[in-house]
């Protein structure tokens, strides 16, 4: 491993930390470099808060001080040149005189991608970029794929029993997977910005689709329910989350409860990716059910598969009309197999995924 790797493995394990707690922004991380040792680190920790560079400069102890002018900023995503929410980094970094910048990757956000680099070329600082690229994508795969295809990054999940079933038909629900992990569900519910149903298993199952069990947050709950149908007492209706209901009626909000109209034709998952786009949220997790999750597959509109399996095959009963399969799996890129008790665990990546080892995806 290069010292250019090295230390741009050390921003990225930096940025990690601001999971769950910077989103819509990215997580960066930076570290400052001189004579061979970090004098100065930081990480972009909370939306709205000071940037990975900033906090990597005030980090420096005041003895190191004199070494910035003759330092490397090593940073895990191209520093910004535009006022947000704080100001530009780039006037930072020239302020603060240090001569060269290395760079993992080009943000795709159109205010940033390309203009931090050329700001700082302009002003004479040595900057290497493409180090770790890959990694720094990955990283970030969610603000990429918002940025870079207009649509949050799509996430479909369904557990299923060992020969391939996952519910009973207009019935009582099939418990499938077991308690740890419905933990993890939970954990996978709160690195998400949004979690997402159709009607039939909000009325089946009347799922909170809240994250209860692990720490973090609980994402927007999105319901499909064209006709309205659903009725108020189900737990995803009672206002205690922000949820989006996607119908074909009306446009309204009640407290916590946003009715979003879409026009009334066949397939509504393009104007529902086009509202949440607008809405700024970035990703989503499919729950189901089995119609909803092969929407998304039908329309090549997924960029992670999870599959939990249980060991125990469904009830014999279910092995025909009265059940309901999963979904097939799409053509797709196996990344990871896990153990949990008596549930497997495998995670899948569409090979066009901006995150996905066979993607060719370059940032121009």
């Amino acid at each position: 491993m290069s010292l250019h790797d090295h230390y741009m493995q050390r921003c990225l394990s930096l940025a990690l930390k601001g999971e769950g707690t910077v989103a819509p922004n990215p997580m960066v991380g930076a570290v400052l470099v001189a004579e061979d040792r970090i004098i100065g680190e930081g990480w972009h920790e909370s939306f709205g808060g000071p940037h990975a560079e900033v906090n990597c400069l005030h980090s420096v102890a005041e003895k190191d001080k004199y070494l910035i002018e003759q330092s490397t900023l090593y940073v895990s995503l191209e520093p910004c040149n535009h006022f947000g929410k704080t100001p530009p980094c780039t006037d930072l970094i020239i302020k603060y005189d240090i001569p060269k910048v290395v760079i993992a990757c080009r943000d795709p956000f159109e205010e940033v991608n390309g203009k931090g680099i050329e700001r700082l070329r302009e002003a004479g600082v040595e900057v290497i970029t493409g180090v770790l690229e890959k990694e720094a994508i990955e990283c970030n795969k969610r603000f990429f794929t918002f940025h870079t295809k207009q649509r949050p990054y799509i996430i479909l999940k369904w557990a299923q029993t060992a020969d391939g079933w996952m519910g009973k038909k207009g019935g009582d629900r099939l418990l499938i997977s077991n308690e740890y992990t419905n933990r993890l569900v939970h954990q996978w519910r709160g690195e998400e910005a949004a979690i997402m149903v159709g009607t039939q298993t909000a009325l089946a199952d009347n799922p909170a689709l809240t994250n209860r069990l692990s720490p973090g947050t609980s994402p927007v709950r999105l319901v499909i329910d064209r006709n309205l149908q659903l009725p108020a007492q189900l737990h995803v209706l009672d206002g205690a989350v922000k949820t989006i209901v996607f119908n074909t009626l009306k446009q309204e909000e009640q407290g916590n409860i946003l009715y979003s109209r879409l026009s009334n034709e066949k397939n509504l998952l393009p104007q529902i990716l086009q509202v949440l786009y607008k809405m700024n949220i970035q990703s989503v997790l499919v729950e189901g059910g089995a119609q909803t999750l092969q929407s998304f597959i039908d329309h090549e509109c997924w960029d992670e598969i999870r599959i939990i399996q249980s060991a125990t095959a469904a009830p014999a009963f279910l092995n025909n009309e009265e059940g309901i399969a999963a979904p097939l799996l799409p053509a797709s890129t196996h990344i990871s197999h896990e153990k949990i008790k008596s549930d497997s665990i495998d995670i899948y990546t569409n090979p066009h995924s901006i995150s996905s080892p066979a993607s060719k995806y370059l940032i121009s």
